[in-house]
């Protein structure tokens, strides 16, 4: 196969260095160009037709924002964006997933060693998987609206869904969240693979545009009905037998902390027959043994189709080991969760 095309785009000369060594030192990439800002990164883009590109978000004269809607718009590259690990950085970098980025990458605050080492793991990892895209073919964008919230989260919650996502998972959460009802008689707990920060910020995008409340988990709180709750970054979240949230440090699992399996394994315990499993787009495994156990306590099954993941691995993981009772477009999940969870008169 050839080599994938890669353009790096970042105003740190020491950061286009840095990106530019752990690609060029895989073959599976060549590096075609740098840019310092959007403006350098549209013309080499029309110049060098790269098939992926790494943006960095703060950058002069065109930020990561515009210079992504415009590739978004011209191109339809996937795109890894770069981000600062502060609160305004993960807030801009959940408009650029919803914008068509493929996925990101939090910026070290410091590169010693081991530092480095995982920013080189964790990049080609994601760059490996971006590739696969061919044409990014974003949704129009929701505009954050203040919707009133009609929470019926008037007692513990009798059913509860359990989702996991990793590359893709923010905007397909997106686009599932904001189809549930108000009054969806469960409630909903998810793992999204993300840092901190990242989840408090995917929280509060999406309870902005959505009927039904979504809050990043807080360990100790109860699992409410109509309440949609987001493991915190680097948290396991789990189930105790009060319902209420556990978040844990323990060792990751399949290499991630949160865990989807961890958090299906511990609803599965609790809730038995009234747990559905969940599993969207991303990358690697987590979540299928999570699902064996929710589908061999009688809970229900769905996973998310090939054609509308933006990365299939984790969805093939659990259909392939015979235990998804439903494989479902995206456009399709959110019903078919309404559907065998029924909703509450309020």
């Amino acid at each position: 196969m050839k080599p994938v095309k890669v353009l790096i785009v970042d105003d740190s000369a020491l950061m286009r260095r840095i990106i530019h060594d752990i690609m060029a030192g895989d073959p599976r990439f060549i590096v075609v160009g740098t840019a310092r800002d959007g403006v350098d990164a549209l013309e080499k883009m029309e110049r060098l037709s790269p098939d992926l590109v790494t943006l960095d978000v703060e950058m002069p004269r065109m930020d990561g924002l515009d210079t992504l809607k415009e590739i978004m718009r011209r191109y339809g590259t996937p795109v890894i964006m770069l981000s600062s690990l502060t609160l305004h950085g993960s807030s801009v970098t959940m408009e650029a997933l919803a914008l068509g980025a493929v996925d990101f990458l939090p910026k070290p605050q410091n590169l010693g060693v081991e530092t480095s080492k995982d920013l080189a793991r964790e990049l080609l990892a994601k760059a490996a998987a971006a590739a696969k895209i061919k044409t990014v073919t974003p949704s129009p964008l929701r505009v954050a609206v203040k919707v009133p919230k009609k929470s019926s989260a008037h007692a513990v919650a009798p059913k509860v869904v359990a989702i996991g996502a990793s590359t893709g998972g923010p905007r397909a959460l997106e686009a599932l969240v904001t189809e549930l009802p108000h009054n969806l008689s469960a409630a909903v707990l998810i793992t999204q693979h993300m840092p901190p920060k990242f989840t408090y910020a995917l929280a509060n995008r999406l309870n902005n545009i959505a009927a039904i409340r979504i809050k990043e988990a807080e360990n100790g709180e109860p699992i409410l009905t109509g309440v949609v709750y987001i493991a915190p970054g680097d948290y396991h979240l789990t189930v105790d037998g009060k319902h209420c949230v556990r978040l844990t440090q323990d060792l990751p699992v399949e290499h991630v902390r949160p865990s989807a399996t961890v958090m299906m394994l511990s609803v599965a315990e609790i809730y038995h027959g009234n747990t559905i499993g969940v599993i969207l787009t991303g990358m690697g495994k987590d979540g299928a043994d999570g699902m064996m156990e929710i589908k061999r306590l009688g809970g229900r099954t769905l996973a998310q189709d090939e054609e509308s993941s933006v990365i299939f691995s984790m969805p093939r993981a659990s259909i392939t080991a015979g235990i998804v009772d439903y494989v479902l477009p995206l456009s399709q999940i959110a019903g078919k969760i309404s559907e065998l969870c029924g909703r509450n008169s309020k």
